[in-house]
């Protein structure tokens, strides 16, 4: 009986620093693969809309694309047909393309 307890070892050993290097590890693994590159995307969009002029291709949350005609403090006017006319907020910007679209 003691030669099946030397084989198993102890059970109590070690087993709170591989769980918490365990946790550490996964944390890290989500900042790097997940956390970081949307935060960086995420001010990427916010210095363009920051830098949206008048001309601009702009892709709203919603789905609607056209051009921006005006931008004041918080708002874009935007156009997305001929003499159709759309008054936004600039949060609802989520992409401008310049050349893209």
């Amino acid at each position: 009986m003691t030669y099946l307890f030397l084989l198993a070892g102890n059970p109590e050993q070690g087993g709170g620093f591989e769980s918490l290097f365990f946790l550490v590890a996964l944390f890290l693994v989500f900042y790097l693969f997940i956390i970081r590159p949307q935060s960086k995307r995420q001010k990427e969009i916010q210095n363009k809309v920051n830098d949206l002029k008048k001309g601009d291709k702009v892709v709203t949350s919603g789905g609607l694309v056209g051009t921006a005609l005006s931008v004041e403090e918080t708002t874009v006017m935007m156009e997305i047909d001929k003499d159709v006319k759309v008054r936004l907020l600039k949060t609802a910007v989520v992409d401008v393309n310049p050349e893209k679209i």
